[in-house]
């Protein structure tokens, strides 16, 4: 007896079924539901059991950087429902986006013999490399592309480069950037890359005075904004590198007497669930984050060597994510590819953000198609997953 199997007899989801039996919020009528179903088919997850028929220890150790994450969190449910549905138990460590802390964790979970580990990558230095790659148990990277190591990752570059083109074409002439350090490869980095790329295509310099770097908070949004708004008056347009430090910068312009959009547009990244509630809504990239964690652990359990799970060629050959349409919409949710109706009917509304109320006012555009960057590794299984994007257009635009 599975989940799945669970699920079926009660007429909801997977998802239902795994919130159910972690405690997370579900109707009550899903909840009786779904009680009646495990009561009738007597189904318990017997982890013990598994463990000595199998003799593999059932843990997944996950490190995250930070708690206090809407991104994290959405990877976190991607996970959890496809190592639930294999009887894994998760681990959590959270190092606080410190590099010890991280290099702590992997030591201490390799020492307890979990039987796999996914890291939620952030920056890269070489002992962590080592570290990563003398690693003695399946190992996957999310959010980052690191060489040499299976990761499923994000098209940061061509989002904020889309992002920037659609600002360019609005006519904005001045154009300043709020990013984070870029030491993180994929928010840092490859972000402010994808808009200097816009504007030198466009024709435009890139004036580094109109550029500042932030946290990943709203603070620091605001006082990136202040800086910018005193050195340059007459700029009119803002790319953030996320949707927090846009909101913080959206109080800036506020708070300095600037109309948007009419006197600057503003847009960030990661399709936050405040994105819809601060006025006006703004305009974002939504990153397929519940699909990445999903994505990733199908990956490690190939890894691990669990049948049946087969998101990509064992011999490393290249590959393309499934097409995440957005035109596919059920229950106003995102008809993710290879999710049925079903799996998404409890899916987090955060993780799509696209709801009936929000399409009204939105253009959404999608990226998910487009070929991903993936068989990196040659015959050793170092897979690589690029997941694409979608431009969800709004009024700060």
């Amino acid at each position: 007896m599975t989940i799945k199997e669970v699920a079926k007899l009660a007429g909801v989801s997977s998802a239902a079924v795994s919130r159910y039996l972690n405690g997370g919020p579900l109707s009550q009528k899903k909840k009786e539901q779904i009680a009646k179903a495990i009561e009738e088919t007597g189904y318990r997850p017997n982890l013990m059991a598994k463990t000595m028929r199998t003799g593999k220890v059932r843990q997944i150790g996950i490190i995250v950087p930070r708690i206090f994450s809407e991104s994290v969190n959405q990877v976190m449910d991607g996970l959890a429902e496809e190592f639930l549905e294999k009887d894994y138990l998760t681990l959590l460590g959270y190092s606080d986006k410190r590099k010890d802390r991280e290099l702590q964790y992997l030591e201490m979970m390799q020492s307890n013999r979990v039987a796999g580990i996914v890291l939620m990558g952030t920056t890269l230095s070489e002992i962590k490399r080592l570290s990563l790659e003398n690693c003695t148990v399946p190992l996957v990277v999310t959010g980052q592309k690191y060489d040499g190591l299976p990761c499923v990752y994000h098209d940061d570059r061509g989002g904020v480069r889309e992002l920037t083109q659609r600002m360019i074409a609005k006519g904005r002439k001045r154009i300043a950037y709020i990013g984070v350090r870029e030491d993180d490869l994929a928010a840092g980095l490859a972000r402010r890359e994808g808009f200097t790329e816009a504007l030198e295509g466009a024709g435009m310099s890139v004036d580094k005075s109109l550029i500042r770097i932030a946290d990943f908070d709203a603070q620091s949004g605001y006082l990136c904004m202040q800086e910018l708004l005193e050195a340059c008056p007459d700029l009119d347009g803002v790319i953030c590198a996320t949707d927090i430090i846009a909101h913080g910068a959206v109080n800036a312009l506020k708070r300095n007497g600037r109309r948007i959009p009419g006197d600057v547009s503003i847009a960030g990244v990661g399709d936050n669930w405040a994105d819809l509630i601060i006025s006006p809504t703004l305009t974002t990239v939504h990153l397929h984050h519940r699909r990445c964690g999903m994505l990733a652990a199908r990956m490690l359990l190939e890894l691990i060597g669990e049948e049946g799970d087969e998101p990509q060629n064992r011999n490393g050959s290249e590959e393309t994510d499934p097409k995440i349409p957005v035109s596919g919409i059920s229950d106003s949710k995102i008809a993710e590819a290879n999710l049925s109706a079903a799996d998404l009917s409890d899916a987090s509304l955060s993780d799509a953000s696209l709801s009936d109320a929000s399409l009204s006012d939105a253009n959404f555009t999608d990226r998910s198609s487009e070929p991903g960057l993936t068989g990196q590794g040659a015959s050793d299984a170092h897979h690589h997953i690029q997941l694409g994007y979608q431009i969800i257009e709004r009024e700060s635009l």
